[in-house]
This record gives structure tokens, sequence and C-alpha cells, in this order.
């Protein structure tokens, strides 16, 4: 059971990927262009709007899984700084604060940076058919 479990591993990463990806992507359009619960769009040259660019673009490229790992470090950060300055002044917990939901992201994200996209990734792809594996160059040394 366990060794069947395993060769699913890659694949399963994939999955982790594209769905924390896709769950991202809504807030940051959200951001953008109002809806999803935000009233009205942020202006695009501001922090929020930043957030909005880097959520929307950024969880697309997660859900793909393009340029993962230097993606996944700079949604990483947004979030981290997301749950500092909006939540954590309101309060060290962050289910009284309502962070969790950046909690959790920043901390996938930050998976991702270590991980990469898995098997069904653009990244692994690419990688491939230039004969290099997903790590790139390092890992035909």
């Amino acid at each position: 059971m366990k060794q069947s479990l395993d060769a699913w591993s890659p694949r399963a990463l994939s999955l982790f990927r594209a769905v924390f990806g896709f769950m991202l992507m809504p807030h940051g359009i959200g951001k953008l262009f109002g809806g999803f619960g935000v009233p009205h769009s942020m202006p695009l040259v501001s922090q929020m709007g930043l957030a909005g660019i880097l959520e929307t673009f950024g969880g697309f490229l997660i859900l793909v899984g393009l340029f993962t790992r230097p993606v996944a470090f700079l949604l990483c950060g947004e979030l981290a700084v997301a749950y500092f300055q909006q939540h954590a002044p309101h309060g060290f917990w962050p289910i009284l604060n309502k962070g969790e939901l950046a909690v959790l992201f920043c901390f996938a994200f930050l998976f991702l940076v270590f991980v990469g996209g898995g098997e069904w990734s653009l990244d692994h792809l690419m990688f491939r058919l230039k004969g290099r594996g997903e790590d790139g160059p390092s890992a035909a040394a």
C-alpha cells in the first residue's frame, strides 16, 4: 500500500500546487476588478493593487506550474506581509484575527519553494523536454 501511495506523491504534489494556485486567484481578481466579496477594485498603483496582480497572475502560474519556485517565493512573502500588516495587529491568534487563510497560503507556497511543482507541471515538462530534469541544469550533474 505504501509503495503505491509513494508512486503517486509527485502527482499529489501537482494537485496540491494546482488547488492552491486556483484558490488564490479569486483573491487577486477581487482586488483588481471587484467581486468575490470585494466591494470595488483597488487602485492598481497601490499595495493592494500589487497584491491583486501577484495573487491573480502568480496564482495562475502556480496553477499551471510555471516558474513554480520563484513565484511561490514571491507569493509566500506577499502573504506574510499581508498577515503581519492586516491581521496580526488585531491579535495573536490567526483564528481570532481572521488571518488563517494568509497563514495557510503563506506556508503552502513556502512548501512549494522547496519541493517544486511536481510531475504535472509546465516546469517539469519544460525541463524534461530539455533533458535536464525538474530542477534544471544541476539535476544532470
